[in-house]
């Protein structure tokens, strides 16, 4: 696939993304094509995660599901984009298809309300973080919502903006739509439980694979921003990157908290309870401040405007360059 095509889709998908999000009034109509590979995976899992099937048997059914929901969503977003492309406005409506797909303003505005929640009281704060994070919001004081906040922030900058994005321009509507369908996979699936440590083997590993060079991507975007912002420290996220991305249970997560961490001079992560069980992780921005507060969701957020801003020039870079050749 032409990358002065899937340069260019990705460019307008993140603009028109970024200045308007997704259509609020699709969304009781239409759902989102996030909802429909749900649907799609649940569908599978109760179908093929048989109780009292064995481990081998449940991993293969696993990895069935997962073949079955990439062949779909690629081949659907390829359908599309060659039906589409062939229009008058065929370009611009295959990009506005691959904006639903992408999370910048929505990730945006979902963690300015737990800043906007914390300045009204720390029950507002709790109901506005139980919207984007698994953990017990009620096991959250004042600084753990705002961290929780900073960390889903940090990771959704990788995994809801800067993958998705990275695959557009990769493979144009067919690549976003098999990040977004693994992914949300992952998320369904991917668990560590008794009903998905198998059947959700296949589907966790692949996330892990699709997402690694995305994250060091949004880590790099993150220390950069931290140069041109005021206050952070580029310095600092370049430390906590090099000491402490490697700690963090995720492979990929740990890249960009430990780069907007060091840059706030926070600490993040570390030991964190998910449904009533305490998870164990390494604390990224090792020697930061843990009193986290709004003001620090605040300054997180115009980090993440930077770093965001600097994606979508490196992506009209490199447009601009394959149509110049």
């Amino acid at each position: 696939m032409a990358p002065e095509l899937t340069l260019g889709l990705t460019l307008v998908a993140l603009l028109f993304e970024a200045a308007f999000g997704y259509p609020a009034f699709l969304l009781p109509r239409l759902g989102h094509p996030v909802m429909w590979a749900g649907w799609l995976i649940g569908f599978l899992d109760r179908s093929l995660n048989l109780d009292g099937d064995p481990p081998g048997d449940r991993r293969f059914a696993g990895l069935v599901s997962l073949v079955v929901v990439l062949l779909i969503s690629i081949g659907a977003g390829l359908a599309a984009q060659k039906a589409l492309l062939l229009l008058p406005l065929g370009f611009v409506i295959v990009a506005l298809l691959g904006s639903t797909l992408l999370a910048q303003r929505s990730l945006h505005d979902h963690v300015a309300e737990v800043a906007d929640g914390l300045d009204a009281g720390l029950a507002e704060g709790r109901a506005a973080v139980s919207l984007i994070v698994g953990r017990d919001p009620e096991a959250l004081d004042e600084a753990g919502v705002s961290r929780a906040a900073i960390e889903s922030l940090a990771e959704n900058f990788s995994d809801g903006i800067v993958a998705p994005a990275l695959w557009m321009a990769i493979g144009g509507l067919p690549g976003i739509c098999m990040y977004k369908a693994a992914n949300t996979a992952d998320s369904m699936i991917g668990h560590r439980t008794e009903r998905f440590i198998d059947f959700g083997r296949a589907a966790a590993r692949f996330d892990d694979l699709i997402n690694l060079p995305a994250s060091r991507l949004a880590g790099g975007l993150l220390i950069v921003a931290a140069l041109l912002m005021p206050g952070a420290s580029a310095r600092g996220a370049w430390a906590a990157v090099r000491r402490d991305a490697r700690f963090h249970k995720s492979p990929n997560a740990g890249w960009p908290e430990a780069a907007l961490a060091g840059a706030l001079g926070l600490a993040l992560a570390g030991p964190r309870v998910y449904h009533g069980q305490l998870v164990t992780d390494g604390f990224m921005g090792t020697g930061g401040r843990r009193d986290c507060a709004a003001v620090d969701i605040r300054r997180a957020l115009r980090l993440y405007r930077i770093a965001d801003a600097l994606l979508i020039a490196l992506v009209g870079v490199g447009a601009a360059a394959f149509w110049a050749v």
